[in-house]
């Protein structure tokens, strides 16, 4: 067995906190055996840094012994006028499953500082753990008033405006995740795909085109973009509609090609009838 290495174990913690790189179940381990060994008393003022990543790592894996003991430390440096510490009380609150208490910190969290994102962020994702559907959409909308490039914090108001079938919201928020992230396929396919719920099919056929320019043989966007050509067929809306629509259900058989016999006849089936 090779012997640890708890210099290396402190540069692996040093540059997850750097990326910002959870990975929760080694730094969990990493910190348990540094806090065993009792290497902490060489890490000087990176102490505290250290028991604040491996208190969240501990409580993303439900360990809170290890959380308990790394909170306590903290405790004894900073008090709860300290906004970042009580952030980790109110994660504690969750992982114990005392939702209404950790609920409570977040919102004091906001009341001293409405500008605080990762108390909103966690305040957000405990109200979508409690199905609190409206006081979520108020809570992302408030926080992207102040952080309007997490495009994350977007597909997440997108998603939740997507269940309660608002899609006219819904593909605003995709409009502002692909200003965003201009070259990323999954957004124009979200967009494209609302964009057809909304039977707006020449827009969706556009877009469908730009998933597939950004990521050929998409087959979601094959689909999509052989369902819009199908519905525009008898209009003079797009040109080309009828080459694309034979283009794409060429694509899709040809997709299709190595799959057992019974699928290829489902798949030419279904594109027959488009």
């Amino acid at each position: 067995m090779s012997k640890f290495d708890h210099a290396q174990a402190i540069e692996d913690l040093q540059e997850y906190r750097k990326t910002n790189e959870r990975n929760s179940e080694r730094v969990a381990f990493l910190g348990a055996r540094l806090i065993k060994d009792n290497y902490t008393q060489k890490l000087g003022d990176q102490v505290w840094s250290f028991y604040e990543q491996v208190a969240i790592a501990a409580l993303d894996v439900q360990d809170l012994t290890l959380a308990n003991y790394c909170i306590d430390n903290l405790k004894e440096r900073f008090t709860e006028k300290s906004l970042r510490f009580r952030r980790l009380l109110g994660m504690r609150f969750e992982a114990k499953g005392q939702l209404d208490e950790a609920q409570e910190v977040y919102d004091t969290i906001l009341q001293e500082d409405d500008t605080n994102m990762l108390a909103s962020k966690r305040q957000i994702a405990l109200l979508k753990a409690r199905n609190k559907e409206q006081e979520m959409i108020d809570a992302l909308t408030k926080y992207l008033d102040t952080y309007y490039d997490d495009h994350e914090a977007w597909l997440e108001l997108c998603d939740v405006y997507m269940s309660k079938h608002l899609y006219d919201q819904a593909a605003y928020c995709c409009e502002e995740i692909i200003i965003l992230q201009p070259s990323n396929h999954i957004c124009f396919l979200k967009y494209a795909e609302i964009l057809y719920t909304l039977n707006l099919f020449p827009l969706a056929f556009k877009h469908y085109c730009k998933v597939l320019e950004l990521c050929t043989d998409n087959v979601r966007a094959l689909y999509g973009l052989q369902l819009c050509a199908s519905k525009l067929l008898t209009s003079n809306e797009v040109n080309h509609a009828s080459d694309l629509h034979a283009l794409a259900t060429e694509r899709l058989l040809e997709v299709y090609q190595k799959e057992p016999e019974s699928i290829k006849k489902l798949v030419q089936e279904y594109l027959s009838q488009q």
